[in-house]
């Protein structure tokens, strides 16, 4: 080769540097084509509801009428507004009712749907006899079941993407439903705040304040335990979300745990608390954008891991091809 010849793909040593950028700078991963701002607010309202569900059974139990309304009312908005928004994503209703064809129980996506579908109808008639005064019983059974179903409402959306082959969503698998499912609560407790009195709205705190803390603490013990993949969490669109997440829970549950007894403070520290969930929400989208988008973060740790199980003492063979072995979403 002469001197002013130069290869057109780096040299396998280059190509194992941090810097490493992938053929002609390409992605590696096929960025996912949902939806802004449909996705992360369908991920908020889809763990408002359920966490929302809970309470509403809990506060009726404990003879709270006021904070069961509100928690009712929430869980039957959250989920008819995140059915909208995933038919929306979707395109066509047809899509998501296709996805009810048939129980998959190796597919997130295909549990996610049926865990969906019966809590929107379940919570929706709730609400009605909420509201109406209409067959009381019936609406308290429906609330039960929507409460059953409330747990896996606030995770399973972070299964979701963690099935993916994002690196920032797939690698995260571990504190992503423990995220997704304290902020639910912190959000449901939020509500509570907002639209509770002052009589009724201890557990509302209670819960905001224990579900920002834990919120809080895992999203550190993720971005920490990722290194470089975590990084997508601190820096650009998510980082300023992820940010803004952790100053709005904060600060709502100093309000929540401080303040729950004046109306006002009450209030704020509500809206302080849903907001802050659904910060969080946007934030983990971008990350995981921002992390297809990078070929470091899928090529890199592969690379690590072949020279981990490398005996020691051996030469490094043929690097593969990072287009290679690689699954795209």
């Amino acid at each position: 080769m002469s001197p002013r010849e130069q290869p057109a793909v780096p040299p396998a040593e280059a190509r194992r540097a941090p810097d490493f950028r992938s053929y002609y700078g390409r992605p590696i991963l096929k960025r996912p084509t949902w939806k802004n701002p449909d996705v992360p607010v369908y991920l908020f309202a889809g763990g408002l509801a359920g966490a929302s569900a809970v309470l509403a059974e809990l506060a009726a139990a404990t003879g709270r009428p006021g904070l069961a309304r509100t928690a009712r009312l929430g869980a039957a908005g959250g989920a008819l507004a995140g059915a909208g928004l995933l038919v929306h994503d979707l395109g066509r209703p047809a899509r998501f009712l296709n996805m009810l064809r048939m129980l998959k129980i190796t597919s997130p996506l295909s549990v996610g749907s049926w865990i969906l579908a019966p809590f929107s109808g379940l919570t929706t008639a709730a609400a009605a006899a909420e509201l109406t005064g209409v067959a009381p019983a019936l609406g308290r059974v429906a609330g039960v079941g929507a409460a059953a179903l409330g747990g896996p409402m606030t995770t399973y959306t972070a299964v979701l993407l963690s099935d993916t082959a994002v690196p920032a969503w797939h690698d995260a698998y571990r504190e992503l439903p423990v995220v997704f499912a304290a902020s639910a609560v912190s959000a449901a407790g939020g509500l509570g705040l907002l639209g509770a009195g002052a009589g009724e709205n201890a557990p509302a705190a209670r819960l905001g304040a224990g579900g920002a803390a834990v919120e809080l603490a895992a999203s550190a013990v993720l971005e920490r335990r990722l290194g470089e993949i975590g990084a997508k969490y601190s820096t650009g669109r998510a980082g300023r979300w992820m940010a803004a997440a952790r100053a709005l829970s904060a600060a709502g549950m100093v309000g929540a745990l401080t303040g729950r007894g004046q109306r006002r403070v009450a209030a704020v520290s509500g809206l302080a608390l849903l907001a802050g969930s659904l910060a969080l929400r946007f934030g983990v989208f971008h990350a995981g954008m921002a992390s297809a988008a990078d070929p470091r973060d899928t090529i890199v740790p592969q690379r690590r891991r072949l020279d981990a199980a490398r005996p020691a003492g051996t030469e490094p063979g043929p690097q593969p091809s990072p287009t290679r072995g690689v699954t795209t979403t």
